[in-house]
């Protein structure tokens, strides 16, 4: 019998090996002070490869390039969906593509690039808007919209295009039904074909626009998104990155980045936009490209870390939720409106012992990560321990709905409302549940009532538990959902 894989990395003399050899490959910089984090996915991989250490499986690795790929899939973030962000697709729809379609008018030509796009909503969402705002003369256009990832295995749910409920939770019920038709397993929804063939996904690792390495078509573009991507990268690695996108810009293009992402040395490079809640910048109209910084070097160069000062979280976990994950911050006593705190990094703390939060974020963590059914459990073990949680109420109404139980969700918002008489979201998703069981009455006051609470907040205020929807997004959203309901 052979060997039993380490379990801590402490126990494995070739981790730090192994682990640096994967930063230099990916770029992945947020595992450097992250090793629990990183070992818990790699022991899947060692076991796979029947390699019994981290020495073992290095030598596999460089021998195999299937297996970097499957790798890259396991230790890459795959959460997504439709609208995320919803200031920034507001600022897509008022300005920025307007703007390329009105400069590019005579060419009639588009080039779009959405970087670490994941599972594609991102991309597909961009598809959508071009298909709203072109109409009829989308016929007319070229339009080259193209997304990249890292992990394969995302690519290929991409050109799949079905999704299930939790990707299109940011979605009215009438969006859902313009953009989505019944897929082909239970309770999945497969993109209309008008939006899907807009789009097209290849392979492609952002280092390799610094290296020098990168496809040459990946160039002349009138918009670029890259949008939580840099925050897993070390601080020298993204500025060439950045770079390396604005080169890849053509004079007057945009670059849309995450909201974690923005960084003063960015201006020397691009010129800052100001939108609402939007991280801009564009490339000045007949600008020359920036002068390109010298290549990084090599990966060994790579392999010693500066000192553990952990990178901004992302907004979701990881694509495999870590075994215990630490929770956001413990919520203010504070009035409804207020926006919730993000997340942090894992921690080491059991369940029992962690700070209030610890077990929303669990919940949260396995949903992004497309185990349903072990976050529905999640939610009830914690439901269990404090039911008087309104956030936990709500992710189970959430889930429920997600899992094609009605009753179940309108139960849990119900609960959650009473519980925080405030909880816009919580109005507003009841309102969906209940249009959705053929109540329209009851569903038309339900989101009246998110209405009615969100009126009195600045239109850029993030509802809490709205994945960055705001004030004014919401009231855009609902108001034709209530024209279609009767009084």
């Amino acid at each position: 019998m052979g060997r039993l894989t380490p379990r801590a990395p402490t126990e494995d003399p070739a981790f730090a090996a192994l682990k640096a050899a994967i930063v230099a490959r990916t770029g992945h910089h947020y595992y450097a002070d992250k090793d629990d984090l990183l070992w818990d996915r790699l022991r899947g991989r060692l076991r796979a490869a029947a390699a019994p250490d981290a020495g073992a499986y290095l030598a596999h690795l460089s021998a195999s390039e299937e297996e970097w790929a499957a790798l890259e899939a396991e230790i890459t973030i795959g959460e997504t969906f439709f609208f995320r962000y919803a200031e920034q697709f507001a600022a897509l729809r008022r300005t920025i593509l307007p703007e390329r379609i009105a400069a590019r008018a005579r060419e009639k030509r588009l080039r779009i690039w959405s970087a670490g796009c994941s599972t594609g909503p991102e991309t597909y969402s961009l598809a959508i808007l071009l298909h709203e705002i072109l109409g009829e003369a989308l016929a007319e256009w070229r339009i080259a919209l193209t997304g990249t990832d890292i992990n394969r295995e995302v690519l290929a749910v991409a050109r799949r295009a079905e999704y299930g409920a939790w990707a299109l939770r940011s979605l009215s019920a009438e969006e859902r039904a313009r953009y989505f038709r019944r897929g082909a397993r239970e309770n999945t929804f497969a993109l209309r074909p008008e939006f899907r063939g807009l789009a097209r996904f290849e392979p492609q690792n952002l280092l390799h626009l610094v290296d020098g390495t990168a496809s040459l078509a990946l160039t002349d573009y009138d918009l670029i998104l890259c949008r939580n991507v840099l925050i897993y990268f070390h601080p020298d690695t993204v500025t060439a990155v950045v770079r390396a996108l604005a080169e890849r810009l053509r004079p007057g293009g945009w670059l849309l980045l995450g909201h974690a992402e923005p960084n003063p040395a960015f201006a020397e490079i691009l010129r800052p936009v100001s939108l609402p809640g939007t991280a801009a910048y564009r490339r000045p109209q007949e600008d020359p490209a920036p002068a390109p910084l010298p290549a990084l070097p090599p990966g060994p160069a790579q392999e010693s870390f500066p000192p553990r000062v952990p990178p901004p979280a992302p907004s979701r976990p990881a694509r495999r939720a870590p075994a215990r994950p630490s929770p956001p911050p413990a919520p203010p006593a504070s009035p409804a409106g207020e926006s919730p705190p993000g997340e942090s990094p894992p921690s080491e703390s059991p369940p029992s012992e962690s700070p209030p939060g610890a077990a929303l974020a669990a919940v949260r963590a396995l949903a992004d990560a497309g185990d349903l059914d072990a976050s529905w459990q999640a939610c009830r073990a914690a439901l269990q321990a404090d039911p008087t949680d309104a956030r936990l109420r709500f992710y189970e109404g959430l889930l429920a709905r997600a899992r094609a139980r009605p009753e179940e969700a309108e139960r849990a918002f119900r609960a959650a409302i009473y519980l925080e008489k405030g909880f816009v979201m919580a109005h507003y998703h009841l309102g969906l549940t209940l249009i959705a069981l053929g109540r329209g009455a009851a569903g038309r006051r339900a989101v009246e009532n998110a209405l009615r609470l969100a009126a009195p907040l600045p239109p850029e205020t993030e509802l809490p538990e709205g994945d960055g929807l705001t004030a004014a997004r919401l009231t855009d959203a609902a108001r034709p959902l209530l024209d279609a309901v009767a009084p």
